[in-house]
């Protein structure tokens, strides 16, 4: 079976750096947006028989190109492909995954209903939001992680007196995993969000003091969090100075201007979302190989499990 791979519009930079580790060129597709706002979705080569891979992170503006992802789905499979793999390095909604007042929607879980809806048989995602969404999918879902990448980039930037801060409870497993991977101590801060953005601590586990800090997240979107973990640990005795690493770099709303305000050395991060147009000193660790090589494996019917998050 022929493998045929095709980028939205979201990020072609990294699609392309994909395609390069593949070997293979991008599909040819033509998007467009109607005088109405509708989008428009069509592919200019066969692809009847294919196996067919469409790459997307479903990143701001979120609507539009989770959109074009089911567009583009759709018009595989009315061209005849056998196989359809949805490649989402970013997936956007996966914070929307239960009712916090009982009366709001479950957004990731809609999303995953839309993504079945379009045939699109696989999906395969970069470090989501929280584990627990793959039994969202009833589709198969392969759950990669980029962060062993982001500690080998992040080591040459780390002073021996370091600790990995987890901002919040959530990301606790995740500081564990880096702090494994740098030898490292690590701290977790006692958050509670009061707003879109704004977030209160309530005091930090572990001892950060004459240390500078690794703050580990699986994104960064307005900066609000990095700020308050920043801030409660430097409250704490730690050395005004640090790095952030993060798989997504969303840098959304006030984040530069939040963000420019505190003596962070690195925003080390991944190519999922095209990087922002910002002052901010962000380096972007290439998703490339590890996509490709799971795309690689995907086609051949080959095993994932080296690649896979195990929790």
């Amino acid at each position: 079976m022929e493998m045929t791979l095709f980028s939205g519009s979201a990020n072609i930079q990294m699609a392309q750096s994909v395609a390069r580790n593949l070997g293979i060129e991008l599909g040819r597709r033509v998007l467009e947006r109607f005088p109405d706002s509708e989008v428009h979705a069509e592919i200019a080569d066969s692809v009847r028989g294919h196996d067919v891979y469409l790459i997307q992170p479903t990143s701001p503006p979120s609507n539009e190109h989770l959109m074009e992802l089911l567009l583009l789905a759709d018009a595989c499979r009315r061209a005849g492909a056998e196989r359809l793999t949805a490649v989402i390095p970013y997936f956007g909604y996966a914070r929307q995954d239960r009712r916090a007042s009982g009366r709001d929607a479950v957004g990731a879980r809609l999303v995953a209903d839309l993504i079945k809806s379009a045939s699109i048989g696989r999906v395969l995602a970069i470090d989501l939001h929280a584990s627990a969404l793959e039994g969202f999918f009833s589709v198969p879902l392969e759950h990669l992680s980029a962060v062993s990448l982001l500690a080998e980039a992040a080591k040459p930037l780390l002073p021996p007196q370091a600790v990995v801060v987890a901002p919040d409870l959530g990301a606790a497993k995740l500081a564990r995993r880096y702090a494994k991977l740098l030898n490292l101590p690590m701290a977790i801060v006692h958050k509670s969000r009061v707003g879109g953005e704004r977030v209160e601590t309530h005091g930090i586990v572990g001892d950060v003091r004459d240390r500078s800090l690794v703050i580990v997240d699986d994104m960064i979107s307005t900066g609000a969090t990095i700020e308050a973990a920043f801030n409660a640990s430097t409250a704490n005795g730690s050395l005004p100075i640090g790095v952030v690493v993060s798989s997504h770099g969303l840098f959304v709303g006030n984040a530069a201007q939040r963000l420019s305000a505190l003596p962070i050395k690195q925003f080390l991060v991944t190519d999922s979302i095209a990087p922002p147009k910002s002052s901010l000193p962000v380096r972007s660790v290439s998703l490339g190989d590890l996509i490709g090589e799971a795309i690689k494996r995907i086609h051949a019917n080959e095993s994932l499990s080296e690649l896979l998050i195990h929790e």
